[in-house]
């Protein structure tokens, strides 16, 4: 173990991901963030969430690391992604099935082990999951009192879900058969947060992740995660997946406008319009019946700003 292999830096921290010379474990490091992390993944693995437990940890020349065995081959994104290429961006439902049973577990874990739930909590959750603040300040047009309100709503809606230890990122890239890896930006959210929206997360980056899921497989998924939650909690959580998406329009949302230099670049200039665009689109769904169907979105080859007015600048 004394080669390391770069996988990847990681993101909105310092350090970097890297795999052991015989593929069979991998080594994060970073600042004192990921000292918590390896922690927090720990008492994950002890409370039974299907997460890789830490086997050695400490500091590292200037940084700190933690060392996790290997979770498998291929991610369950990257997966997709092969289907992808050989199906014309089609998944099989096999790989929608895998997808659900591995949320299934985590949502088990999650929900064997709930937190205090409080307005303040939601509120922390929705602000900091959603990234609101960057949002409104690069997009002032859209702090609107309208806008706020439908925040209020959910967070009301969402104050009988308990609150529960979450990924915060969770998604086909971080998913293999039986683990979730990449705890890197963990925090409290309602049940069901992470797990819900998974299928819907590719229809946000504009038909360019490789692959799509048809609306039989979004219907097929969450079926399959609402049996699990009613035999948990009594309830079918995808009563609220639309609260769960309003936090994602406003997730995708964030960092998204050009930076001053950029603003000249075609391709920033237009998907951030994009991103405004399934903003827009979301926030008048949810409006109208408190859901959002990720699968009346507009592909960004599609995509043309129509509406001939001005973006102010933050």
């Amino acid at each position: 173990m004394s080669e390391w292999e770069l996988v990847k830096d990681r993101t909105a921290s310092a350090g970097a991901v890297w795999r052991s010379a015989d593929g069979q474990y991998f080594k994060r490091t970073g600042g004192s963030e990921v000292t918590e992390e390896s922690g927090h993944q720990s008492l994950l693995s002890e409370l039974g969430f299907p997460v890789p437990q830490p086997t050695q940890s400490g500091t590292d020349g200037t940084l700190n690391y933690f060392i996790e065995p290997s979770a498998g081959q291929r991610t369950l994104h990257e997966l997709a992604l092969e289907q992808g290429r050989a199906s014309n961006g089609r998944v099989g439902d096999a790989l929608v099935d895998r997808s659900a049973e591995i949320s299934a577990k985590l949502l088990q874990a999650q929900a064997r082990n709930p937190l205090p739930t409080d307005e303040v909590s939601l509120r922390r959750w929705f602000s900091d999951a959603g990234f609101t603040a960057v949002v409104f300040t690069e997009n002032p047009d859209l702090d609107t009192p309208v806008v706020h309100s439908l925040i209020d709503q959910a967070v009301d809606r969402l104050s009988e879900v308990p609150m529960c230890h979450s990924h915060l990122d969770y998604g086909l890239p971080n998913v293999f058969d039986d683990t979730v890896i990449d705890w890197q930006h963990h925090a409290p959210a309602p049940l069901g947060y992470d797990v819900y929206p998974m299928l819907d997360i590719a229809a946000f980056k504009g038909g360019g992740r490789g692959y799509a899921f048809s609306p039989e497989q979004r219907l097929r998924y969450v079926s399959a995660l609402d049996e699990v939650a009613k035999s948990l909690s009594g309830q079918a959580l995808s009563l609220y997946l639309g609260d769960f998406l309003l936090v994602k329009c406003f997730f995708f949302l964030a960092l998204m406008r050009p930076k001053p230099g950029q603003g000249t670049r075609p391709d920033k200039q237009r998907k951030w319009l994009y991103r405004r665009k399934l903003f827009t689109l979301g926030v008048d769904e949810y409006a109208k019946s408190r859901t959002i169907d990720t699968g009346l979105f507009p592909k960004l080859s599609e995509f043309e700003d129509t509406s001939g007015k001005p973006h102010p600048r933050p």
